[in-house]
């Protein structure tokens, strides 16, 4: 540490930090554009110009490292004419069109211009025109002549999201802001560049003219989307929400969100929001009032117990349930004397012992491990914050391997990767088993058939340094093996004195297993002759890994009781009630992110319609079925009930099934069935803005690696029929080059996928 002076108070900063985050850190405000302190430095708007004792100029505080003994002056005479003839400068060609401009009343440039700009401008040429450009559905350039040039989203875009996607052409006053020639913006955290812009060059495209900034509510929340917890501000009109923005958490998400997270909001006021309860008679759906339908729901229940046994009521819920909605679920159905309740909807094979996995860590030291091997995982898609982690971590050393199908670019250097067909990558596990044990001088667990340079390569890394993580992705979890697999990598994970780690979907995957909303699987469940169905927060064709055999289930089914935001085509064809209850920004409710970490919320907008929270629901119902312990009057007592007091405890993440031999069965094509983006649950599969994203538009195609693509004579977007056991459906085939040979991605959760069987398994294409 090094003492400074900052006008004239004595300081101690850490030596060769920048004069601007020493002024920050000591409470001192330097007035700036394009610095930002998750970026690089540019220096390039010089708004943030200082004196320095002894300068002969004055210098930018962003790009000048401090120094013993130095004296900064932030609000001299000289530092203050240099920043107002900086803002004089940078008003010459910015259109003053303030009143019209979205950005209005949250602009740096405006905030600034009051302090440091001039009551009237000596430049009277006309000012400079810049034509707007189209980059998609979610970011709006249509105003690209009040860019300043401070170039923050170029950099967010090479730096944080890891693709150059915006530059800046030309020179001089020509220079412009703009995207490769006719393409769009398509990274999966795009929207970031809306908030960092300091002008209003660049704003939201969906919240375009929708409100004043001054007119909006604000309330602090948590995306539900995936098992980040990200950490958001929802803004609301007229009780309505109207925009997503960050909310800083150095600990979860620092300051970004995805594009899921920030444009989901759109599917809150779909126009199949469900408004009022409704019961299906004779084939028909009709409204009912909320205590008719409570009655009819609970006359239901206590029929099917009476006739066919509690053993044959069965509860399916998505985790991106709050914890008061899924403790009450499984209360509900436990009291009841049923014992089938899952919220791992995609697991076709879960744990054979109950434990509530978990990443294995804070989400902060990932950026500290040394080598990190991922397995099973589409990263950037399916954990987007995560993969940033991950991104930044690299260029300070950390060495990323992975195993999987391929097809997927991670923005990131792999230290090495093996691209495989899903069922090999038991075999691929093996190998690296097969080596360290050679390496340590012990006997391996399991003998593969060979093993590759690859396997050997990334053995030999995961031997090397002090913090080894693996992380087991979305797609190892949902392995028809997975069992087997959670014992592979957990002897590596322990032979290299590794942390293991499971990184799972939906805002509860760790809260739901802590609560024990969980019991044999979702396949076992609707494998069995179950006589009534609950289902909460799920669509059964796009949320469960066997559309097929869930809609056969559901059909056999005396009754099927869904509570749902939404009135989707298959509920309304499969359910028998529909109850609408209120999505995350509608209720109160607390999740368990991946790091164990318990985050609660309110709601930022009334509830829609007749639409309940779900808690409310469940605890009503209870009373109705004549259970005990359904007394609750508030959401924190249903949380204090549902929570452990030791909830790290319930944390484990090692494998307890016995390594079988591995056997290796030839097969033709496989299917690879990743979970698309913004495809994740209701609420984001509702969002226009999201679903015309190119990552959307892919979902809907078959992904077919080179070799195949070029046997099949196919051009992108050739129809090509997909036939997966006695079902078929055609869709547009698209070339994923690195794609692993032999396996075809179709994704899950899509329209188009909901025609087809398990997430896994043999597939055959032909050109239509």
């Amino acid at each position: 540490m090094i003492q400074i002076e900052i006008d004239g108070k004595p300081v101690e900063v850490r030596e060769g930090q920048t004069v601007i985050k020493a002024a920050h850190d000591s409470g001192t405000y330097i007035p700036h554009f394009c610095y930002h302190k998750k970026l690089s430095i540019a220096a390039n708007c010089r708004m943030c110009l200082v004196e320095v004792e002894k300068a002969p100029k004055p210098m930018p505080a962003c790009a000048t490292p401090v120094s013993p003994g130095m004296k900064i002056f932030t609000k001299s005479e000289k530092a203050l004419a240099a920043q107002k003839s900086v803002m004089e400068f940078l008003l010459i060609n910015h259109p003053l069109d303030c009143p019209i401009c979205d950005q209005g009343g949250e602009c740096q440039l405006q905030d600034l211009a009051v302090g440091y700009g001039k009551s009237n401008s000596r430049y009277n040429e006309e000012k400079r025109v810049v034509f707007h450009k189209n980059v998609g559905p979610l970011i709006s350039m249509e105003e690209m002549s009040r860019c300043i040039h401070c170039t923050r989203c170029v950099r967010f875009g090479q730096e944080v999201a890891g693709v150059m996607e915006l530059g800046m052409i030309n020179r001089g006053e020509h220079s412009e802001i703009s995207s490769f020639v006719g393409q769009s913006v398509d990274s999966e955290l795009s929207g970031n560049m809306i908030d960092i812009c300091p002008v209003g060059a660049l704003t939201s495209k969906p919240f375009r003219y929708a409100a004043r900034t001054w007119e909006l509510g604000r309330k602090k929340s948590i995306s539900p989307h995936d098992s980040l917890g990200t950490n958001i501000v929802i803004q609301t009109k007229a009780d309505e929400v109207k925009r997503v923005v960050p909310r800083e958490n150095e600990h979860i998400n620092e300051c970004w969100i995805s594009d899921k997270d920030r444009f989901s909001y759109e599917g809150l006021r779909a126009n199949d929001r469900a408004t009022k309860p409704m019961v299906k008679q004779g084939g028909v759906w009709l409204e009912s009032s909320w205590e008719d339908a409570l009655n009819y729901v609970a006359s239901g229940l206590k029929g099917v117990k009476a006739d066919h046994g509690a053993h044959s009521i069965a509860a399916l819920a998505h985790p991106i349930s709050s914890i008061e909605e899924l403790f009450l679920l499984k209360k509900l159905t436990q009291d009841m004397g049923a014992d089938q309740i899952e919220t791992r909807l995609r697991q076709n094979e879960v744990p054979e012992a109950p434990q509530a996995l978990w990443l294995g860590m804070s989400v902060e030291e990932l950026a500290q491990q040394h080598q990190v091997l991922v397995v099973g995982s589409s990263l950037r898609k399916d954990h987007p914050l995560i993969a940033v982690r991950l991104r930044n971590a690299t260029k300070t050393g950390t060495q990323v391997y992975r195993i999987d199908a391929g097809g997927d670019n991670w923005l990131m250097p792999n230290a090495g990767q093996i691209s495989s067909a899903p069922s090999l990558w038991l075999e691929n596990l093996a190998e690296i088993c097969a080596v360290i044990a050679k390496s340590k001088g012990i006997e391996s667990p399991v003998v593969p058939k060979n093993i590759s340079n690859q396997a050997q390569a990334i053995a030999q890394g995961l031997l090397k340094g002090e913090k080894k993580a693996i992380l087991v992705g979305n797609t190892a979890l949902a392995h028809p093996q997975f069992n087997q697999l959670h014992a592979l990598v957990t002897w590596i994970s322990n032979q290299i004195n590794g942390t293991l780690g499971f990184l799972g979907d939906g805002a509860n995957f760790v809260g739901a297993q802590i609560i024990g909303a969980t019991s044999q699987g979702v396949n076992d469940i609707l494998g069995k002759n179950n006589k009534a169905y609950i289902l909460l927060n799920l669509e059964p064709s796009l949320d469960l890994p066997n559309p097929l055999l869930a809609r056969q289930a559901l059909q056999g089914a005396q009754t099927v009781i869904a509570l749902s935001a939404y009135c989707s085509e298959d509920l309304l064809e499969l359910a028998d009630v529909i109850l609408p209850i209120t999505p995350y920004t509608e209720g109160a409710g607390s999740y368990v992110n991946i790091a164990g970490t318990v985050q609660s919320i309110l709601p930022s907008v009334k509830p829609y319609g007749d639409s309940r929270p779900a808690w409310k629901v469940l605890r009503v119902l209870g009373g109705l079925l004549d259970l005990d312990g359904f007394n609750f009057n508030t959401v924190e007592e249903v949380r204090l009930s549902a929570l452990p007091d030791h909830l790290t405890s319930h944390l484990n993440n090692q494998g307890s099934a016995h390594i079988r031999e591995i056997t290796l069965v030839a097969s033709g094509l496989e299917r690879l069935a990743d979970v698309p983006i913004h495809f994740t649950d209701a609420i984001v599969r509702r969002s226009s803005a999201l679903q015309l994203t190119r990552d959307s538009k892919k979902a809907i195609c078959a992904g077919l690696p080179s070799k195949l693509f070029r046997e099949l004579n196919l051009k992108e977007g050739d129809a090509v029929k997909v036939t997966q056991g006695d079902v078929s459906t055609v869709m547009p085939a698209m070339l994923q080059e690195n794609l692993a040979d032999g396996v075809v991605r179709l994704s899950a959760a899509t329209s188009s996928s909901a025609k087809l069987g398990s997430m896994f398994g043999n597939v055959s294409v032909e050109r239509v």
